[in-house]
């Protein structure tokens, strides 16, 4: 079959975002009048292709004339696209064509319409993802600015409480009657000081994985379908996270990467490395929060994104309920870390792309959404935690309480 005669169509999902953007302008500039100028770039935003795709105006047009379900003969876009246009959108991999050549863009579109990505959704997951970022570099981080400078140059953030109500309107409820959680919601705080000189007890890490990512229950509810019972709520009750491990200090077990085997409560191997390459992958994991790096085991959320579109497919709200199921995750594990005695945190500045190659994970199937560490925090307090109630540490000898 010869190039010319192949049949084509338009990948599945694809979005053109008008992106303006300011450059020099060095006439205006010694003219006096202004110093720059604004240039508007169409790029393209395939979760297929993985980039993103700068466009001119004759190929924006070209995306418009073809559709994404019905295979085209190349031959029929004769006189409505110019070839040369159409050859650039499928060397960008925009358009899809039958041939040998095109075979792995072709899977990978195949990927996003066989697994039933919401478009909306697909590209803002695909999109949102980092690769060897760190939060140091992200100026939108404001890590290193205090509230002062931060206030300074933003102004004032927006009210800490709302009312919707005038004060004599409000209707005041009972005291809340104390129970055995208050105690635990009190000391449940963000860990950013681990004792990275001592290890985590096998128990208490065993009880944790458990009681946060386990399974409770299994049951069969036809021939060959089972359904799982965990700690948290899921969409549809389909249960589409999975944990893995990156244990870097705890009694018994390698340090290493690790899958967690929910219904036979047992860690998988996935790797082992050399200690400088194991803080290097944790490092990278929180994107160079290296508070967070410290903790003795690090737990990556992971979504199988199939495993929930099978049932709510191309659904506006499937992969937001996905991305709630992992908070439930990570408010269970601070619970937890804290029944226990230990610290804990979450934080949703990772990168995925550098877990994803790790663990030989494809993006559109399957992807991280968090990454939460535990392990017993250190003897003294020398990372700034939030701690307002005074009950992890003791503000004076900077010890926890």
């Amino acid at each position: 079959m010869t190039a010319h005669s192949r049949r084509i169509r338009r990948c599945g999902v694809v979005m053109i975002e008008p992106r303006e953007e300011f450059e020099l302008d060095v006439a205006g500039l010694f003219a006096g009048t202004q110093a720059t100028r604004a240039r508007v770039r169409m790029v393209a935003l395939a979760p297929h292709a993985g980039d993103e795709i700068e466009l001119d105006e004759a190929e924006v047009a070209a995306l418009g004339r073809l559709g994404d379900t019905e295979w085209v003969e190349r031959d029929a876009l004769a006189g409505r696209v110019p070839d040369a246009v159409v050859e650039r959108l499928l060397a960008k991999g925009l358009f899809i064509g039958d041939g040998e050549s095109d075979a792995p863009m072709r899977a990978r579109d195949d990927t996003v319409r066989g697994v039933h990505w919401k478009p909306l959704s697909a590209v803002a997951h695909a999109f949102s993802r980092w690769h060897e970022a760190g939060v140091d570099e992200d100026v939108r981080i404001t890590r290193h600015r205090t509230l002062t400078e931060l206030i300074r140059e933003s102004g004032p953030p927006p009210p800490h409480v709302t009312s919707r109500a005038a004060p004599e309107a409000r209707q005041p409820l009972p005291a809340p009657r104390a129970t055995a959680i208050d105690a635990i919601l009190a000391r449940r705080a963000t860990c950013r000081n681990f004792d990275t000189a001592g290890t985590l007890d096998l128990a208490r890490f065993s009880d944790l994985l458990q009681r946060v990512v386990g399974c409770q229950a299994e049951v069969e509810i036809l021939p060959g379908t089972k359904a799982l019972k965990k700690a948290h709520p899921s969409g549809g009750s389909l249960h589409p996270l999975e944990a893995y491990l990156v244990v870097q200090r705890v009694e018994g077990v390698a340090p290493g990467l690790y899958h967690y085997h929910v219904t036979t409560h047992a860690l998988e191997p996935v790797a082992t490395l050399e200690p400088a390459a194991l803080r290097d992958f944790a490092m990278r994991c929180v994107a160079g929060q290296d508070f967070f790096a410290d903790a003795h085991a690090l737990l990556i959320v992971t979504a199988r994104f199939e495993r929930t579109f099978w049932k709510y497919r191309s659904h506006p709200k499937a992969y937001r309920a996905i991305v709630l199921e992992a908070g439930h995750v990570s408010q269970n594990l601070y619970l937890t870390a804290t029944e226990l005695g230990m610290g804990a945190f979450v934080t949703a500045a990772i990168n995925e792309v550098d877990i994803e190659d790790m663990f030989a994970l494809d993006a559109l199937r399957e992807s991280p959404l968090a990454v939460l560490g535990f392990g017993p925090r250190a003897p003294a307090k020398t990372m700034l935690e939030f701690d307002p109630l005074g009950k992890v540490w003791d503000s004076d000898a900077l010890k926890p309480a």
